[in-house]
């Protein structure tokens, strides 16, 4: 089988296919939507398990040679997954999605499926998402606050979705191996805290301190809340933050309520 470089290519030895499957839990009712399916090392094993399930592949030779093996349950759809309308295929109720994400473009991936959980409607809303990413990606999306790893990808993902390590996977639990070990990671989605009102002035102001993680969150926050004609050492006054502690050690509520501050109707 012909692996494709530009699309990040790394497939599921049986075994560990099996053990992913297992990890996805699938119920008899799931629609999902898989990701990459590749050669249908997943596909084959969940399409029997599930109601329903709709493949996105982008390489068409893989979607040639995947079409002939699929059950009547299964729905192919050649394309990128980030050009596609994914809501679309949630029309008949909720969905979950599985997929071997690639991992160049692994968060794009998952600020895409955070997009579409956060539109969609109760009646078809995108239940969860059970993917296999690099394991330093993993080691991001559940990191807490204080430790090393939590910046604006946790923040970002959690806001949205419990975050949840599943199994972890060898480098040769692929063909060809890659050069990192992997893990599967379940993201079950929530609705956002109920105090955040303006998710991209939150998300700007979040950004903004944490490329400044190392300095006193006093002088992380001046550049952004003067832009906004506030000061830090007031806003953080106000919210009742110690101004010496890292934007790091802040928690995903307390985050929320500080960017609170910057709404028109709060006082500075």
């Amino acid at each position: 089988m012909r692996v494709r470089k530009r699309y990040g290519q790394h497939f599921l030895e049986a075994a560990w296919a099996d053990k992913v499957v297992a990890a996805i839990a699938p119920a008899a009712s799931d629609r999902f939507i898989e990701i990459g399916p590749g050669p249908g090392a997943l596909t084959l094993r969940l399409a029997p398990r599930v109601a329903h399930l709709t493949a996105i592949e982008i390489d068409r030779d893989l979607a040639a040679d995947l079409a002939p093996k699929l059950p009547p349950n299964v729905d192919l759809v050649e394309g990128d997954v980030l050009d596609l309308e994914l809501s679309g295929f949630s029309r008949k109720g909720p969905v979950r999605v599985a997929g071997n994400l690639p991992y160049n473009i692994s968060s794009p991936i998952l600020f895409r499926l955070i997009d579409i959980a956060r539109a969609a409607p109760a009646d078809r809303r995108l239940l969860d998402a059970t993917l296999m990413v690099q394991r330093e990606v993993a080691d991001r999306l559940e990191a807490t606050p204080g430790s090393g790893d939590y910046g604006v990808l946790s923040i970002s993902v959690q806001l949205h979705a419990e975050v949840r390590r599943v199994l972890a996977l060898p480098p040769g639990a692929f063909r060809p191996p890659p050069k990192v070990h992997s893990a599967v990671v379940r993201l079950t989605f929530h609705p956002p805290p109920p105090g955040l009102r303006n998710e991209r002035l939150f998300q700007d102001m979040v950004r903004s301190i944490f490329t400044q993680r190392r300095k006193t969150l006093s002088n992380a926050l001046a550049p952004f809340a003067a832009a906004h004609g506030l000061s830090a050492p007031v806003l953080l006054r106000a919210e009742g933050v110690d101004p010496g502690r890292r934007p790091e050690t802040l928690a995903i509520e307390e985050l929320v309520r500080l960017a609170g501050r910057f709404e028109p109707s709060q006082p500075g």
